[in-house]
C-alpha cells in the first residue's frame, strides 16, 4: 500500500505522504511526493455522490489499477479537489482570462472537521480522523480495530441525534510486551478504571463519572456469548467490589455495561476497552502529556519517580503516572482517580492545541495507535462508525466537559476500610441529574422552541383537586405502584374521581399524564400534586373511565419512585458534590 512496499521511497516517512487538502479539510494519499502531479480540475457539475465516502471514491472503476490516490493516465477522478502544486517563490501570478474574475480564496476549514482523540492510564477517548483518503489504509485500519459483543446489555449503539453513554473501561490484565513486571501475571484482568461518559443531547456538555473500583455492588445475571457461538449466562452475585465485573467468572464488558445500568439506571449505548499498552503507546503518539506535581513523587509499587513540577510524560511513565496512588492523596484508589481526571483533563487540553490537530504524523499515529490499542464493542466495530462518534465527541468544549465520581462512603460493615458503599443522601442525585441531560457546568444550552412549548404546559389555572378525574395504570412501576397511588391521592390529596385501570399495554421509561385539550387545567393540578415536570405532560385525545366518563391517564413508568415522590428532575448539579472541568490545569498533591 505505501511506497516502501513498491520499491520507491525508501526514505520516505508514510505519516508524510498525506496532505492536508484547504478545500476540504481532509487529509489525502499523496504516494508519490516527488513526482510532479498533473493538476485535477475541479469538477464543474454536481459532486460525484461517493465523493464524501473514502470507501466508495477509492473503489471507483476509473481508480488507476495501482493503488488508491492516483488516477489512471488520461483520466481525472471526479469529485475530488487536489490542491495545485505550490509555485515557486518569485514566480509571477498568472493573470485570470479576460471577462471572468479570479477564484475567490478557499475557506479554511473549521476546527469541528479535525480530529479528536482521548485516552488515559487505563482508560479511553477515541476519536480517529476525519475524511482519511485511501480504500487500502481503511482496510488497514479497520483490521487493527479488535470488537466483541456486547450480549445486549447496550442500546444498540449512540445516536446523533439523542444524548451518548460510553462505558470507558481500563482493565489491569497484565497483556502486551514489557507489561509483566508490574505482579499479578496471570489475572484474567479487573474493571481496574471505569468512567461513564456522558454527552448531552445538544453536545454543548459532557460528564465523566468515574465509578471506584472498590464500590460494593451488586452484579446481575450475565448473558454471555462463547467462542463457539452458543450463550452461557453466568450468575450475578451480589454485595461485591465492582471491579469484579469484568474479566472474572469468564464475565466480559457486557457485564461491567450490565452492572453500571443496575448501579446507576443509565443505559451505556457502547463501551471501550483499554490494557497497559493503551496507555503507552498513545501517550507516544500524542507526543506527551504534560503534567503538573505539587510535590516530588517516587512510588515503587508504580515505578513513577518524579520532581515536583511540570514534565511532559509518555509511554512507560505515562502508564505509571495513571498507576501510581500510594504517594497522592490519601493514598487509596479514590485519590488515584483524581489524578488520573487530572490527567486526563491535560490530555484534552493537548489534543485540542493546533499542535495536534495540525499535524498530519500525529494523526497517522494516533489512527494507528487507536484502532490497536482499544477493544469496542460490535457496533463500533469500523472506521467510519469510529469516526462518527469522533465528530460527535469533537463538538465539546473542555470548560464544559466536567469530571466527578460516584459518591461514597467507607462501608461500615468492615474494621479495616478496604471498600467504599454508596452514600445514598447524594449519589441518587448524581444519576438523576446524568438520566435528565443536566449539565454539571454552567452552559448556554441551546433554545429550541419545543422546549418552550413544553415548559408552557405547566402554566396557567389549576383545578381544584375534587375536579381532577384520572385513570391510573401500571407501565413498569413496581407491583402495587398503581393501587399505592390511588389511595394516596384518595385519601391524602382529595382526588377522588380517581380509579385503578390495572396494567398498562406496554411498559414505559418515564411516567407521564396524557390529556385533552379541554382537561389541562386538571392536569396541572395532578402534575402539581404528583410532582411531574412539563415533560411528563402529553396533550392527546379525550378518553373514558370505568363510568363512561371523560378522564386523564395517568401511567407510572420504570422512573416511578413512589406516591409523593417527586419526579421533577433537578436544573443543575449541586453545590457540594466534588467536581473539576478539563480546562482547568491542577498539581497533583
Amino acid at each position: 500500500m505505501d511506497a516502501q512496499g513498491r520499491g520507491r521511497g525508501e526514505n520516505i516517512d508514510p505519516a508524510d505522504q498525506w496532505v492536508l487538502n484547504p478545500h476540504t479539510g481532509e487529509y489525502e494519499l499523496r504516494l508519490s511526493p516527488s513526482a510532479p502531479q498533473s493538476p485535477i480540475p475541479a469538477p464543474r457539475g454536481p459532486r460525484n455522490p461517493g465523493a464524501g465516502n473514502p470507501r466508495a471514491r477509492s473503489a471507483s472503476p476509473d481508480q488507476a489499477p495501482d493503488g488508491p490516490g492516483r488516477a489512471a493516465p488520461g483520466r481525472e477522478t471526479p469529485g475530488r479537489d487536489v490542491p495545485p502544486q505550490r509555485r515557486r517563490r518569485g514566480a509571477q501570478e498568472e493573470e485570470p482570462p479576460a471577462g471572468r474574475r479570479g477564484r475567490r480564496p478557499a475557506k479554511k476549514p473549521k476546527k469541528a472537521k479535525k480530529v479528536l482523540l482521548w485516552t488515559s492510564g487505563t482508560v479511553a477517548f477515541l476519536v480517529l480522523a476525519t475524511g482519511v483518503g485511501g480504500y487500502l489504509y481503511l482496510e488497514h485500519l479497520n483490521d487493527n480495530i479488535t470488537s466483541v459483543s456486547d450480549d445486549g446489555a447496550g442500546t444498540g449503539g449512540f445516536k446523533k441525534d439523542q444524548a451518548i453513554n460510553i462505558l470507558l473501561i481500563g482493565t489491569d490484565k497484565r497483556t502486551g510486551s514489557g507489561n509483566e513486571g508490574y505482579g499479578d501475571k496471570g489475572s484474567e484482568g479487573h474493571a481496574d478504571t471505569t468512567i461513564l461518559l456522558h454527552v448531552s443531547k445538544d453536545r454543548s456538555n459532557a460528564t465523566a463519572l468515574s465509578i471506584p473500583r472498590d464500590l460494593i455492588v451488586d452484579i446481575p445475571d450475565c448473558p454471555t456469548q462463547q467462542e463457539d457461538g452458543s450463550e452461557k449466562v453466568i450468575p450475578g452475585e451480589t454485595g461485591v467490589r465492582f471491579n469484579t465485573s469484568l474479566g472474572q467468572a469468564g464475565r466480559t464488558p457486557s457485564c461491567t455495561m450490565r452492572t453500571v445500568t443496575e448501579l446507576t439506571g443509565v443505559k451505556p449505548d457502547n463501551f471501550m476497552v483499554a490494557d497497559f499498552n493503551a496507555v503507552k503507546t498513545l501517550t507516544s503518539a500524542v507526543g506527551g502529556v504534560p503534567v503538573c506535581l505539587g510535590k516530588d513523587i517516587n512510588d515503587p509499587d508504580s515505578h513513577l519517580n518524579l520532581p515536583k513540577g511540570t514534565h511532559r510524560i509518555e509511554g512507560e511513565e505515562a502508564l505509571a503516572f495513571v498507576r501510581t496512588r500510594h504517594s497522592v492523596g490519601l493514598g487509596g484508589d479514590l485519590s488515584r482517580i483524581e489524578l488520573q481526571q487530572q490527567f486526563l483533563s491535560s490530555l484534552m487540553r493537548e489534543l485540542k492545541s493546533n499542535d495536534t490537530l495540525t499535524s498530519p504524523s500525529k494523526m497517522i499515529k494516533l489512527a494507528e495507535a487507536g484502532t490497536k490499542a482499544l477493544t469496542v464493542d460490535s457496533t463500533l466495530n469500523s472506521i467510519n462508525k469510529l469516526k462518527d462518534l469522533g465528530l460527535e465527541l469533537g463538538k465539546l468544549n473542555v470548560k464544559n466537559l466536567t469530571f466527578t465520581t460516584v459518591p461514597v462512603v467507607d462501608n461500615p460493615a468492615e474494621k479495616v476500610k478496604a471498600t467504599v458503599v454508596l452514600n445514598d443522601a447524594k449519589a441518587p442525585e448524581v444519576f438523576d441529574l446524568i438520566r435528565n441531560d443536566v449539565s454539571f457546568t454552567e452552559v448556554k444550552k441551546k433554545q429550541k422552541k419545543e422546549k418552550a412549548a413544553v415548559a408552557a404546559r405547566l402554566k396557567g389555572a389549576k383545578a381544584p383537586a375534587s375536579e381532577v378525574r384520572v385513570r391510573i395504570l401500571n407501565g413498569g412501576a413496581p407491583a402495587g405502584s398503581a393501587q399505592s397511588t390511588l389511595s394516596w391521592l384518595q385519601v391524602q390529596q382529595g382526588v377522588n374521581k380517581s380509579e385503578n385501570a390495572g396494567n398498562a399495554p406496554a411498559e414505559l421509561a418515564k411516567t407521564t399524564l396524557e390529556y385533552a385539550p379541554d382537561q389541562a387545567d386538571q392536569a396541572r393540578r395532578l402534575a402539581d400534586i404528583m410532582g411531574l415536570s412539563a415533560s411528563a405532560l402529553k396533550p392527546g385525545e379525550s378518553v373514558t373511565n370505568s363510568q363512561g366518563v371523560p378522564a386523564m391517564t395517568l401511567t407510572l413508568g420504570k422512573d416511578f419512585k413512589g406516591a409523593g415522590v417527586s419526579l421533577t428532575p433537578p436544573d443543575k448539579a449541586p453545590d457540594d458534590i466534588k467536581k473539576s472541568t478539563a480546562d482547568k490545569v491542577v498539581c497533583a498533591e
